[in-house]
């Protein structure tokens, strides 16, 4: 599967008020602005637009019914926004800050009209009302890989872009590693059975990193990896918590489609493995680079890791 990583990096023209987690504001304002870069009927309901099949609005918010992938509903968003990770709120004139948008797959074709979004999403304004008026920006520059792929000063595109063939066999990992451990940098947002859990086994997490990547590769990519599931989750109940700093984080965004405020949290923090995690170090690499969980539109579920020795 194709997958592109950019950044964004964008400068306010006035001061701004913005929340502690920028997600929900930038995936919100995100959607305002797509379709009004691509909408050419502008209709109010996709469904019964006879430019439906073509059009990228759909192809990104309207989740497509799965029928191909057991236990999967629905096919994930082709997108991940990562919003920049600083918890400043207060911002003024000429301030900078950076975002990340992911891309799966076809979508990295469509680059030219998300930097076209982010110029829209500049125009219309971002964050709290200040004076009547939510804050402006300037979409300054976007690069991949280290190389600079829009200028914005100039508005010229270079299509030299650096993307990764994700794979499950293509992280480097030593055959006695038996210790991980993971930090969550955005809430992992989960619901087992209308709970909220206290812990994450290692079995319900391997749980969650293989639905998320095989729906993602069935979607986007050369369709669903060549796993044995039943064995992955049932020797990953042999994996124990060695010790779990996780805690709960609540947060609310507001709904403009349900028109009310709506509750988005996750688990947050680090957690310890101990066990035999050879043969799961590819598939935790892999999903670090693709978020998990519920909500990662938003840039939710981002972790990093480290390995360890021996327990």
């Amino acid at each position: 599967m194709i997958t592109g990583k950019y950044k964004f990096q964008i400068k306010f023209n006035e001061d701004a008020l913005l929340p502690m987690y920028k997600g929900s504001t930038f995936r919100g304002v995100f959607g305002h602005a797509l379709k009004k870069s691509v909408c050419a009927l502008k209709f109010q309901n996709c469904e019964n637009c006879i430019l439906n099949s073509n059009c990228l609005y759909p192809f990104v918010f309207e989740k497509k019914l799965n029928k191909s992938t057991k236990n999967i509903s629905a096919d994930p968003h082709p997108i991940v926004i990562v919003p920049p990770q600083t918890k400043q709120k207060e911002f003024v004139k000429g301030d900078i800050l950076e975002t990340e948008v992911i891309l799966f797959g076809q979508a990295n074709e469509k680059l030219p009209y998300f930097i076209l979004t982010f110029q829209n999403m500049g125009e219309m304004g971002i964050g709290k009302k200040i004076k009547g008026r939510r804050s402006s920006f300037q979409l300054k520059k976007v690069s991949s890989g280290g190389n600079i792929i829009f200028e914005g000063e100039s508005n010229t595109f270079s299509d030299n872009i650096t993307s990764q063939y994700l794979e499950l066999n293509s992280c480097k990992h030593s055959s006695e590693c038996s210790e991980i451990k993971i930090n969550y940098n955005t809430p992992l947002r989960i619901n087992f059975d209308k709970k909220i859990p206290k812990d994450l086994t290692f079995q319900d997490l391997t749980r969650i990193m293989l639905r998320r990547i095989s729906s993602l590769m069935n979607a986007y990519g050369d369709g669903e990896p060549e796993l044995n599931y039943k064995r992955l989750i049932e020797q990953a109940e042999q994996i124990k918590i060695k010790n779990s700093d996780l805690f709960w984080q609540d947060m609310k965004r507001y709904s403009n489609r349900q028109r009310k405020e709506m509750y988005m949290g996750g688990l947050l923090g680090e957690i310890t493995y101990c066990g035999n995690l050879s043969e799961y170090i590819p598939l935790i690499d892999a999903c670090s680079k693709i978020h998990i969980g519920k909500n990662t539109m938003f840039g939710l579920g981002c972790y990093d890791y480290q390995l360890g020795g021996s327990c």
